[in-house]
């Protein structure tokens, strides 16, 4: 007799490939899996009977939650294999937009979590960017212990410490702030992270989340679960590497045993302003009607429609998750509008060499604690289209601003900038030299204007490039402030009419979320003073070369040609 085939081991993929056609038809955003039907329907029993505090009537969650809510909790809770002790999903990643209820329902599933725990002296970790923050949680959870006689006798409420102890199994329920608190040692069995986009600022918020993958190491029975909105400005830091990671997950490219519910539209719909339509708002909006207002959505849509893009921006990232590109702010620049969709697909450095009759450069620099910016701007010589590629570099001082340091080093990591050590201080402009050198031996260069500069603390820089055969004629200062006018004024009409292109550098994109404009008389001026503690030198640099290029230059090697203007 044949020996029994062993039994095919269970399919715990989180991968849904067809995430798109599965919310545009609404249908759920998770995958069937091989849960642990009575650990997860346990879990649910809990969760639906805890109450919700802070919702007039104070509603069961089973009575005011909808169908994708309970779906999540049975993915949560029933992945947990009672037998091995070990859970087969160990990570949960949640983008919903505001107003629906994701840290109310975050909180029930803590809640649950220490109902259902099993392990003694267990640490429930709610985690945030700010006390503030984290304090939303921790209050919707002792509201909702407080709601329950039989909790109330179970669990030990202490305010003053941040704390909710469970009497038996000792459990602890605690909150942490990323701004104020410590977080190491590595001993929480659940965490729950709110607003992770939030993390984007913080400098450390990579040693948050080791800390915390470390403790589910040594936890098998234990899970993360992570809940937020998209950002009000392009993902960076932490944020970012997260979002990819779960988009990863969720669409086959990634295995790992994480789970990613992300309420978000095609790309093609996001970019189109599809999420404008109201038919389109309840596929992002699981709590359409319940806890978010239709009537709400349409009103702040019209209000954002009348105060600009800012503030479309703004209401399209946090209320219907679309990602923005660029963090556009009150006063931004008008040429940034425009800017994503002047995006050149392969164009580099090498490219823009090879396509272009002439070319010229743009140099801004400042102190230690400034980006060193440089922008190339090239005709090309079948369209005449303007071709643009920036680099930056930045020495160590310019990571001390915390709040942008994240962002920086994500450029980093791209490629687009270049972290110049203490070891090697004048690395920013030997490599701008180089570059400098390299358009040089090209034959691209002009004979007279071909570098323009701010004048600025750039006279080693000068010395450099002389040094590697660039003609004092071929340098020039060039006038900043309301001087700029001509550059900001003509970009801006190339950008739109399709005349500018660049190469769809993430950082020249947030460069540009962070320029302000400001009106003096006839002149638009775009100032680094403007821009506060943001970073603007890459396109200021564009600026720069912009000026070199309106002067219609030819090749120093080139056949003139007749050029009617922009």
């Amino acid at each position: 007799m044949l020996d029994a085939l062993p039994e095919e081991p269970a399919n715990w993929s989180t991968a849904v490939p067809d995430w798109e056609e599965r919310i545009v038809q609404g249908r759920s955003l998770i995958p069937d899996l091989p849960l642990f039907d009575e650990v997860a329907a346990k879990a649910l029993r809990i969760f639906k009977r805890l109450r919700v505090p802070d919702i007039i009537g104070t509603p069961t969650y089973g009575e005011a939650c909808d169908e994708w809510v309970f779906s999540f909790v049975r993915a949560i809770f029933g992945s947990y294999d009672p037998v091995t002790k070990r859970r087969m999903i160990r990570e949960f990643f949640m983008m919903v937009p505001k107003k629906n209820g994701k840290s109310s329902i975050a909180a029930a599933v803590i809640v649950t979590a220490a109902i259902m725990n099993e392990r003694p002296e267990a640490e429930l970790l709610l985690i945030a960017p700010t006390k503030t923050i984290a304090a939303i949680a921790f209050k919707q959870a002792k509201g909702i212990i407080r709601l329950d006689p039989d909790l109330t006798r179970t669990f030990h409420l202490q305010d003053h410490l941040k704390k909710i102890t469970h009497r038996i199994s000792l459990a602890e329920i605690v909150i942490k702030a990323a701004d104020t608190d410590a977080i190491t040692g590595g001993k929480s069995t659940f965490t729950l992270i709110d607003e992770t986009h939030e993390f984007a600022t913080k400098s450390k918020a990579d040693a948050v989340f080791i800390e915390v993958r470390g403790a589910l190491a040594a936890r098998p029975d234990g899970f993360l679960l992570q809940i937020t909105t998209q950002s009000k400005a392009p993902p960076a830091g932490v944020f970012k590497k997260e979002l990819d990671r779960a988009r990863a997950v969720r669409d086959g490219e990634l295995v790992l045993p994480l789970l990613a519910v992300l309420y978000e539209l095609p790309a093609k719909m996001q970019k189109s302003g599809g999420w404008k339509d109201a038919a389109t708002w309840g596929l992002v909006n699981p709590n359409l009607n319940r806890s978010v207002d239709k009537a709400f959505l349409a009103d702040q849509l019209t209000t954002a429609l009348r105060d600009g893009p800012a503030e479309l921006a703004l209401l399209a990232s946090q209320h219907f998750n679309v990602q923005i590109g660029l963090g556009l702010k009150s006063n931004s620049w008008v040429g940034a509008n425009y800017w994503e969709g002047a995006a050149l697909a392969g164009l580099d450095l090498k490219s823009l060499i090879e396509r272009c009759e002439v070319a010229v450069v743009g140099i801004d620099g400042g102190g230690l604690d400034d980006l060193m910016g440089l922008a190339v701007i090239g005709r090309d010589r079948e369209t005449k289209d303007w071709l643009h590629w920036a680099k930056a570099w930045a020495h160590p001082e310019v990571f001390k601003r915390k709040e942008i340091a994240p962002t920086l080093q994500d450029f980093a990591a791209a490629g687009d900038l270049i972290t110049v050590g203490d070891d090697e201080p004048t690395r920013d402009i030997v490599e701008v030299a180089d570059i400098v050198e390299q358009l040089l031996e090209s034959g691209l260069l002009p004979e007279e204007g071909a570098v323009g500069l701010d004048p600025m603390g750039v006279s080693a820089l000068v010395d450099e490039m002389a040094s590697r055969g660039v003609e004092h004629k071929m340098m020039v200062a060039v006038g900043q402030g309301y001087r700029l006018t001509p550059a900001i004024n003509g970009m801006e009409r190339k950008l739109k009419n399709g005349t500018f292109r660049h190469c769809g550098s993430p950082m020249m994109a947030w460069v540009l979320g962070n320029a302000k404009t400001e009106q003096r008389g006839n002149a638009v001026l775009i100032t680094k003073e403007t821009a506060g503690k943001a970073k603007i030198d890459p396109l200021m640099a564009t600026f720069d070369a912009f000026m070199m290029m309106s002067r219609n230059p030819v090749a120093a090697g080139a056949q003139a040609f007749e050029y009617t203007g922009i």
